[in-house]
């Protein structure tokens, strides 16, 4: 028997729509959430809001929830340039509480998913704190490797942090 900590759970995953922005938003302002993103705190439910009104085409964003509950999203943002349409990001973050249950895999199988089978990518990237090392484990076991360090790029709890460039290239 598993111990609830590591309990898999098989989140509804579906489109993001516009009346998630404030439970989006709670989950920004958390302090987990935001310590594993360059995102700034207190962020306001209309900055979520005119993030979600502003998605294109490019972007797929989708929210994973549980019993109704949003407890977590992903984005899969290709490149505008038609030198770079072959290339997508992914952003990804869960709710503190439903961290380590499987919820991330999840979300960026189902990105991937998109990326390979309907966008036709070849190369997908994102960019974590060196330090997630949870983060760091879910993006390898899908394929991601480590490309490159940046020496403190990143400013979180006031002290700067190295970021590392991964990606999963399908060519």
């Amino acid at each position: 028997m598993t111990s609830p900590s590591r309990e898999k759970i098989q989140p509804q995953l579906r489109a993001v729509r516009p009346t998630d922005a404030e439970a989006l938003c709670a989950i920004f302002n958390m302090p987990g959430f935001r310590w594993g993103t360059l995102r700034m705190p207190f962020e306001m439910v209309e900055q979520v809001e005119r993030r979600i009104a502003k998605s294109g085409p490019e972007t797929t964003w989708i929210v994973a929830e549980l019993d109704g509950k949003v407890v977590g999203h992903g984005s899969l943002v290709v490149q505008g340039s038609p030198r770079r349409s072959h290339i997508g990001e992914i952003n990804i973050g869960l709710d503190d509480g439903f961290v380590g249950k499987g919820i991330g895999s999840a979300i960026l199988a189902a990105l991937l998913d998109v990326a390979d089978n309907w966008r036709a990518l070849k190369r997908v990237e994102l960019t974590v704190y060196a330090d997630n090392e949870p983060a760091i484990r879910l993006y390898t076991s899908h394929g991601f490797e480590v490309e490159g360090r940046h020496v403190k790029a990143g400013f979180t709890d006031g002290r700067y942090h190295d970021l590392l460039s991964m990606a999963r290239l399908r060519f």
